[in-house]
């Protein structure tokens, strides 16, 4: 299909994307090829999707063999696939129950909804209110749009849920005085990764944690971007030495099949009774193969420590090649996600990066984002820098 004739077929559809003109057809590792013939060292990974990069092997041999056997049933009835991927999320992590649905935002819905069933049903004190942080990212849904903490995802959908409270991120006393007797869960992300990489305050998550604690409130952590070892850790709530009583995730969980997932601690599993909450394709047995081959590549593999080395790497070579940069702000980051702050908007610098052959994504306007995948090589990463480093030094 030419250019030209991708483009008229895409005017059948919702113009909800502002898309770069490339059509993308096919991927390998780190590697993504357009239409055209054009390669492109992928730094995007799909908005951090394709953790193992793309088509990994252990992961299409499981989808091949599940569509040999069996493509869905209704989670009436037993799932082994299912079972066994909730069992290897329990065994690395604080959880102790698993719900399976089909995104990231969907994912938070369940977090939001676990939190108050929880707070009214079993606790009985009618709590409700679940405070997030400004400059937030947790979804398109109307619950999750309003729980994030950015004006802009929310223009023209009012009325908005009730229920919801934003206050500054690494602001301790800000905290303190939103809580109310209302207050049922605080709702934060361990990067704020949407709203231009900025990593949690240790001390601070640690004081939180203790507060919620104290108050009987629920801690929830959003690993939609952050999880399946794209921090250096499993899940980015290990860098900081907290459990939350639910976390979530999505993107990476499936190395670019669609599946998300909610996590819990035991205390929380008599909220969601038979019949409380549910997903048609919540959990098939092909998405949940896709979520067993990925996380037993991510765990057997130890690609978390990986991806700490690769990321220190990665910023390291960033923070020596771009040192005499006038326009560049700071380097930060956890792991393999970073992001470059510089002193103006980056959008036309992203395109740029494009026709050098390198994807890369913004985080907020100023904010070049960086999300290669895990196994991503030195020699990849010196290429990606090589080509920043060439478009930054110019401003």
């Amino acid at each position: 299909m030419s250019q030209g004739t991708i483009e008229v077929a895409g005017q059948s559809l919702f113009p909800t994307y502002a898309r770069y003109p490339q059509a993308i057809v096919k991927g390998e590792g780190s590697w993504l090829w357009d239409s055209e013939g054009n390669k492109y060292l992928d730094f995007m990974s799909g908005i951090a999707v394709t953790n193992l990069g793309h088509a990994p092997q252990k992961v299409k041999e499981a989808l091949m063999a599940q569509l040999d056997q069996l493509w869905h049933i209704s989670n009436l009835f037993q799932i082994p696939n299912q079972a066994e991927a909730a069992k290897l999320i329990t065994d690395n992590s604080c959880a102790d129950a698993v719900f399976f649905c089909n995104s990231g935002a969907e994912a938070n819905e369940a977090a939001i909804k676990l939190a108050r069933r929880y707070q009214q049903k079993v606790k009985g004190n009618g709590r409700f209110e679940i405070i997030t942080f400004h400059q937030s990212f947790h979804g398109r849904t109307l619950a999750t749009l309003t729980a994030t903490g950015q004006e802009k995802v929310k223009e023209g959908f009012g009325p908005l849920p009730a229920g919801f409270k934003h206050i500054e991120l690494n602001d301790l006393e800000a905290l303190k005085a939103a809580i109310t007797s209302e207050t049922a869960a605080v709702m934060l992300e361990m990067v704020q990764a949407e709203g231009g990489i900025h990593p949690v305050d240790r001390d601070y998550i640690q004081a939180v944690a203790a507060l919620c604690k104290a108050e009987g409130i629920l801690l929830i952590v959003d690993e939609i971007q952050t999880g399946i070892g794209r921090t250096g850790k499993l899940f980015a709530y290990e860098h900081f030495g907290i459990e939350p009583d639910i976390f979530t995730m999505a993107k990476g969980l499936g190395s670019g099949f669609p599946v998300g997932a909610m996590a819990a601690k035991e205390a929380l599993r008599e909220a969601f009774t038979a019949g409380s909450h549910g997903s048609t394709f919540g959990g098939t047995p092909i998405a949940t193969a896709a979520v067993k081959a990925t996380l037993e590549t991510v765990v057997g593999e130890q690609l978390p420590a990986r991806a700490a080395k690769q990321g220190q790497y990665l910023m390291d070579q960033l923070r020596s090649k771009l040192a005499d940069s006038s326009f560049v702000t700071e380097v930060r980051g956890l792991g393999l996600i970073v992001g470059i702050e510089c002193k103006e908007p980056v959008g036309d610098l992203i395109v740029e990066a494009q026709q050098q052959g390198l994807l890369v994504i913004t985080a907020g306007p100023n904010v070049i984002r960086l999300l290669p995948n895990l196994l991503v090589t030195n020699e990849e990463i010196d290429q990606a820098v090589s080509i920043l480093a060439e478009i930054l030094l110019k401003r």
